[in-house]
């Protein structure tokens, strides 16, 4: 399990830069170079059009509105509960069942306005 390049018994017009593997060594390397250089270039100017994009821009916008938009009306479903919640157990000194009950009813609720306003449910109409 010696290693061949440290290798005594190399022959004497075999250096290490003149051997037939290196050379062989050398123009895979050279070859993967440049393959390398070409697709990164490649995805340079991928992302040079992507980025620049004059319809991706506001697409992008509009979805990061949406996403917040949804987010929010969760955690104010969940927070409206749980400050209602608290109130009526400070009210009627049954601590902790309002909180419990209305955090979940809060959460319930924010679920049902996010699928709503996502779109998957369709609002009911009246006929």
């Amino acid at each position: 399990m010696a290693d061949d390049t440290h290798d005594s018994s190399r022959r004497p017009h075999e250096t290490r830069d003149g051997s037939p593997e290196e050379a062989a060594l050398s123009a895979r390397l050279g070859s993967l170079e440049q393959r390398l250089t070409h697709s990164r270039e490649s995805r340079k100017l991928q992302s040079d059009q992507s980025g620049t994009g004059s319809e991706d821009g506001p697409a992008r916008a509009s979805a990061m509105a949406l996403g917040f938009r949804l987010s929010s009306e969760l955690v104010a479903g969940v927070a409206g509960g749980a400050l209602l919640g608290w109130g009526i157990d400070r009210l009627l000194s049954i601590s902790p069942w309002g909180l419990i009950v209305f955090v979940l009813l809060g959460f319930i609720a924010g679920v049902v306005n996010v699928v709503r306003s996502a779109g998957v449910v369709q609002k009911p109409t009246m006929h």
